[in-house]
């Protein structure tokens, strides 16, 4: 397998794991894991990310944490979440929506069942290990994409190490919780969280695929 087709495998293959078994990911995976994730290219080489990773019992009590807090207050971002989906955008998430809620049987129009669903979030989805992805606050919009970048290289690492992932912005809505959970000092803004660990790959919501957008989408040529 040549460089480009192993890399082709790797991101059609990779898809947003939301079903995880207990067990936990040795911790010399995990370090593997987080040294491939290192080689992501950065504004200057700043490498403006750092990462706090749970195991064990770190996991379970970060998880009772962000379940008690995320029923009692609304969510607050350090990064301000997009307004709003227009056109195509909002067509594509609503299509991932909803094979998401064919998977496991969620009517349209069940509100109650689609809260149940969307509050798995902050269990985590069961997962074993979540990855807490902070930035550098003064470098601002370019930290968050550098780091964003960070977050890619890590799900693809996963990927090649034969772990699910999901980076979820549901868990930098709750920023005031992760921060004094964590004591993040205030320079530093939470991007998002990354669940992972051994997929669960017989569990409904691990069945499907969302699909790419072709290149006349979001291809313009200029060749004059």
């Amino acid at each position: 397998m040549t460089s480009d087709e192993a890399l082709e495998d790797l991101l059609a293959t990779r898809w947003s794991c939301r079903a995880y078994h207990d067990r936990q990911v040795p911790k010399p995976v995990i370090e593997r894991l987080l040294k491939l994730a290192q080689r992501t290219p950065s504004w200057c080489n700043t490498q403006p990310w750092e990462v706090i990773v749970t195991s064990g019992a770190g996991t379970e009590r970060f998880r009772e944490a962000m379940t008690d807090w995320a029923r009692d207050h609304p969510a607050e971002f350090d990064f301000a979440p997009p307004a709003e989906y227009r056109g195509v955008y909002r067509d594509r998430r609503r299509a991932s929506g909803w094979q998401l809620y064919e998977a496991v049987g969620i009517e349209r129009g069940d509100r109650e069942a689609s809260a149940r669903q969307a509050f798995e979030n902050f269990r985590f989805f069961g997962a074993p290990h979540v990855a807490i992805v902070t930035t550098d606050a003064v470098h601002d919009l370019y930290g968050a994409v550098d780091s964003g970048l960070y977050v890619g290289t890590f799900l693809l690492a996963a990927r090649s190490l034969g772990l699910g992932a999901i980076p979820q912005a549901a868990l930098a809505g709750h920023a005031t919780l992760i921060r004094k959970h964590f004591d993040i000092p205030e320079d530093r803004k939470i991007l998002l969280g990354i669940s992972f660990g051994y997929a669960d790959e017989d569990h409904p919501t691990n069945s499907y695929r969302t699909a790419r957008a072709g290149l006349d989408e979001v291809v313009t040529w200029a060749d004059e």
